[in-house]
C-alpha cells in the first residue's frame, strides 16, 4: 500500500517537474527569439523579455536540482571513493544526509524569505510580478529535494547498497566498473 502510494507520488512529482521545466524553457526561448528578431529587424526591444528569462533561469535551476537528485546527477567529488572503494556506501549515505539537511534549510529559509516578500508586497520592476511568486520556488523545491533524497535513500536500502557488497555496480557505474558515459564493452580474454 505504501509502495503504491509512493510510486504515484513519484509519478506526480516527476510529471510536475518535467512539464514545469518544459513550459518555462519554451516560454524563455520564444521571448528571447522574439526579442532578437525585434531588436535586429525592427530596432525595437522588449523590456520584459530579459526579466522573464531571469525568472526562468531561477525556476529551472531550482526545479533542475530536484530532477538531478532523482537521477543521481548531483555534482560530487569522488576522489576518496576512487582511492578507497569500500567507503562508497558510507560516503553516499553521508552525502544523502547532507542533501536532506540542504532541503530542510531551503524549506526553512525559503519560507522566511517568501513570507517577507508576502508582507512587503514587492513586485518585479517591469512585469510587476509579485516577488512572492518568484521566491516561493525555494521552499517548494526544498521539499522536492528532500522528498527525492528520501526516495534515493530508500532505493539504495532496497538494493542492498549498505550491505558492503562493493563489487555491485552503483547507479553511476556500468557492469565494467566504468561510468555510464563510457560504452559498456565486454572484452574476451
Amino acid at each position: 500500500m505504501l509502495g503504491k502510494l509512493l510510486r504515484k507520488l513519484d509519478k506526480l512529482v516527476t510529471h510536475i517537474e518535467e512539464w514545469t521545466l518544459f513550459t518555462i524553457v519554451i516560454a524563455a526561448l520564444i521571448s528571447l527569439f522574439a526579442n532578437v528578431v525585434l531588436r535586429y529587424g525592427f530596432n525595437y526591444t522588449l523590456a520584459w523579455s530579459e526579466e522573464l528569462v531571469r525568472i526562468v533561469i531561477i525556476y529551472s535551476t531550482f526545479v533542475g536540482a530536484s530532477v538531478a537528485v532523482k537521477q543521481r546527477a548531483m555534482i560530487r567529488i569522488d576522489a576518496v571513493v576512487q582511492i578507497f572503494p569500500r567507503l562508497k556506501s558510507g560516503l553516499t549515505f553521508y552525502t544523502n544526509l547532507l542533501m536532506l539537511l540542504f532541503g530542510g534549510i531551503m524549506v526553512y529559509y525559503g519560507y522566511k524569505m517568501t513570507h517577507l516578500q508576502y508582507l512587503t508586497h514587492q513586485k518585479t520592476i517591469i512585469m510587476q510580478i509579485p516577488l512572492v511568486i518568484v521566491y516561493a520556488i525555494m521552499p517548494v523545491t526544498g521539499g522536492m529535494v528532500f522528498l527525492r533524497t528520501v526516495q534515493v535513500m530508500i532505493q539504495d536500502f532496497k538494493s542492498g547498497f549498505g550491505s558492503g557488497e562493493d563489487d555491485v555496480p552503483g547507479p553511476d557505474r556500468n557492469s565494467n566498473g566504468g561510468t555510464n558515459h563510457e560504452p559498456d564493452i565486454k572484452t574476451e580474454g
